[in-house]
């Protein structure tokens, strides 16, 4: 079963048909899908139409935020729909199946996920199926759901600090922690030391159900070169964590 979140896609569905093809990068980071903007500190929040939750999912996946690459597949995801009667909770099912983590990124977090066995615990093939036909087990998420910009570059969840900063921690209260407190007791992989710290001060304020917590997964970005250091050292612990989740 799925659900639409805390939803603006009424608001901007029309907008994203409207744009012309193929979609640009100035045409989605423009003023007409600007949530957000402080100047002093060098941030901007766009819309991005990562809203569907998985309510049954048993696994929940949580990155920083959507980068531009992501954001610019969920828009096209939506714009492929137009002048189709779609309803809006496929439609945005589509996009979290096609965009999340799309990339390199999607490869770097199967291989690890794979390596820890969390295949075998679900019975499928590999983890890669969670973006296919095994899509319902797991729901993908962004701390930060909306596309975060720092200095007009991919924010990186670290400068500012997502938690101490007002505005950010906003976002991650409002959407995150509120659409995900739905999900019953999931498996959660915070991936990176910066989601891992956010997603235990929304345990620890009972925003979010952190009983079963998979801690040391490295962000699996590209440009994350202590990845594999960080996936080497915490290996058997995530292995037992997600065992014991299991049993």
């Amino acid at each position: 079963m799925g659900i639409v979140g805390t939803s603006k896609f009424n608001t901007y569905k029309q907008k994203i048909f409207s744009l012309p093809s193929p979609l640009r990068d100035e045409d989605l980071r423009s003023g007409q899908f600007l949530l957000e903007k402080d100047e002093q500190r060098k941030l901007e929040i766009y819309y991005a139409p990562f809203e569907y939750i998985n309510t049954n999912a048993k696994i929940l996946i949580a990155g920083i935020t959507p980068g531009m690459h992501q954001m610019r597949i969920a828009y096209q995801t939506v714009h492929n729909f137009r002048g189709k009667d779609t309803r809006d909770e496929e439609i945005l099912h589509e996009v979290k199946k096609r965009s999340s983590f799309e990339g390199t990124m999607r490869k770097n977090l199967v291989a690890m996920l794979d390596e820890l066995g969390l295949s075998d615990h679900l019975g499928i093939r590999t983890t890669m199926d969670l973006f296919g036909a095994s899509n319902h087990l797991v729901q993908t998420a962004s701390i930060l759901p909306h596309a975060v910009f720092f200095d007009r570059k991919n924010y990186n969840g670290s400068r500012p600090d997502p938690w101490k900063t007002e505005l950010l921690r906003f976002q991650i209260e409002t959407y995150f922690a509120k659409d995900h407190s739905v999900l019953k007791a999931p498996l959660i992989i915070p991936l990176g030391v910066n989601v891992l710290r956010v997603s235990e001060e929304l345990g620890k304020s009972g925003q979010l159900d952190t009983r079963h917590l998979v801690a040391g997964f490295p962000h699996p970005s590209g440009s994350n070169g202590h990845r594999h250091k960080q996936f080497a050292e915490n290996k058997e612990k995530m292995r037992r964590e997600i065992s014991l989740f299991f049993k």
